[in-house]
């Protein structure tokens, strides 16, 4: 004998299945936010400076050309793991000079180049925006964005 789906059943089904992947989409929320608070966001590194550093970041709207953990602009590159590719994540006073050395030496002034503007940071910033950039370095983004190349 064949049963029916009846007015009934086809309503029952709905709001079950409605149900069951309400409730899996509210696990899989809260497991992504605990996984971001307790795992991958390296807490204890959240320093004065790398605050600072940030907040330089956003003043001098760097996203508008770099990309930061694949959030951004393509224009210029990705600065999320900049310095692991330089070498320098282990050590801030060398990622420092590395930073200030690399934006002093760009070029400006030349037509038809894409250039990094000479933002003239005091030494102070310029430190925060390297502790910034190595706290990012240190976030486990499981191999995302997947940049190996500067």
């Amino acid at each position: 004998m064949r049963e029916v789906l009846t007015k009934s059943r086809a309503r029952n089904i709905f709001y079950g299945g409605s149900l069951f992947f309400i409730l899996v989409f509210v696990a899989l929320f809260a497991h992504g936010h605990w996984y971001i608070v307790n795992v991958s966001t390296d807490r204890a590194g959240l320093t004065d400076s790398v605050a600072r550093g940030k907040h330089v970041w956003e003043a001098k709207a760097c996203v508008n050309c770099h990309s930061i953990l694949g959030e951004g602009a393509y224009f210029a590159p990705e600065l999320g793991n900049v310095m692991v590719r330089w070498g320098v994540q282990d050590d801030p006073d060398t990622a420092f000079e590395v930073l200030k050395g690399w934006m002093e030496a760009q070029p400006t002034g030349i037509e038809g180049r894409r250039q990094m503007p000479q933002f003239h940071l005091e030494d102070a910033d310029m430190r925060a925006l390297s502790d910034f950039l190595i706290w990012t370095s240190r976030i486990n983004t499981q191999g995302w964005p997947p940049n190996d190349a500067g």
